[in-house]
């Protein structure tokens, strides 16, 4: 695929054969961040283990400091007094059996995360083909299923994202916006690693960062010096 200028002319100030400190990673993002639109900045985290047994599944969730800088739309699967609850803390939608055919049938995902109270998944697990696929699954670990509306409606709306491998073993997550401030993306992007670092399965062997980059939407990748995260 041919590259354009801007990405030409950007990819020149990264070394493809260095790995960097976060710092100077962060720096360099910024400077190859240059499209008209605010870049989200990424990180991109290739992981020693394999996902595909159990017991090495690395999900969870961590708040960032600075969260996305994107708005995030809650959807949540309540009844009884917890609908109330959901809707003081700010969450977008709040329903139940009703919005079964609405996602299902009419398509409709106009929401970014989805928390549900346990007495609700039963519901929520019909919607697992579509909803899973997505991602969109809540899930205990991430802490989207919990009685505790209010606090993870605050969490999501403060920053809070969810991490977890995909096929390949690598955790792809938003670190915040280029026009972030570099020690904004630095105290996000910390933030992330060492809740991945926490979450390393006992059972994992090796070197678990395997490989850390950072890029901007449309900017190079960077490689970030992952022995200095460990």
């Amino acid at each position: 695929m041919k590259k354009g200028k801007k990405y030409t002319e950007s990819a020149k100030l990264v070394d493809r054969t260095k790995v960097y400190d976060t710092e100077e990673a962060i720096s360099l993002v910024k400077k190859t961040a240059c499209a008209k639109f605010d870049e989200t900045v990424e990180a991109h985290i290739r992981l020693g283990v394999d996902g595909r047994h159990a017991d090495q599944q690395v999900r969870g969730a961590v708040v960032l400091p600075h969260g996305t800088g994107k708005k995030v739309r809650v959807l949540v699967f309540a009844k009884g007094d917890k609908v109330a609850e959901a809707e003081a803390a700010g969450a977008d939608y709040v329903g139940g059996d009703e919005l079964i055919p609405k996602i299902q049938n009419d398509g409709w995902f106009e929401f970014d995360v989805v928390v549900a109270t346990p007495d609700m998944m039963g519901v929520v697990g019909r919607l697992g083909r579509v909803l899973g696929p997505k991602g969109l699954m809540p899930n205990p670990k991430a802490g989207t299923v919990t009685m505790d509306v209010t606090k993870a409606v605050n969490d999501i709306k403060a920053g809070k994202i969810e991490y977890r491998l995909d096929k390949n073993n690598i955790i792809h997550v938003p670190v915040g916006k280029a026009s972030f401030t570099e020690e904004q993306l630095v105290d996000n992007f910390n933030a992330l690693m060492g809740a991945i670092i926490k979450a390393k399965p006992a059972t994992a062997k090796g070197q678990y960062l395997k490989s850390v980059t950072v890029a901007s939407t449309m900017g190079p990748g960077v490689k970030v010096n992952g022995a200095k995260l460990a």
